[in-house]
């Protein structure tokens, strides 16, 4: 999900606080990730690319703030 997509999501209500259920309200300290490894013996190559971000709940009387790599998981669709 890039960081337009979590925007987007944000804006439109599309994630969801497990905690207290309402629309998650903001994000934070938003990096993408490259995960690689090289063998050289046998020249096998995995690359990962993902992302993670801080999403945090924003609404009255809830603290909630979570950094993951899977915003998708709080999506309410």
């Amino acid at each position: 999900m890039s960081l337009q997509a979590i925007k987007d999501a944000i804006a439109n209500e599309k994630l969801i606080c497990p905690k207290c259920k309402g629309a998650i309200k903001g994000w934070e300290k938003y990096a993408e990730t490259i995960d690689a490894v090289r063998d050289g013996f046998n020249i096998q190559e995995i690359d990962s690319n993902g992302e993670r971000v801080t999403l945090i709940c924003g609404n009255e009387g809830c603290a909630w703030k979570e950094r993951t790599e899977y915003p998708l998981e709080f999506s309410k669709d």
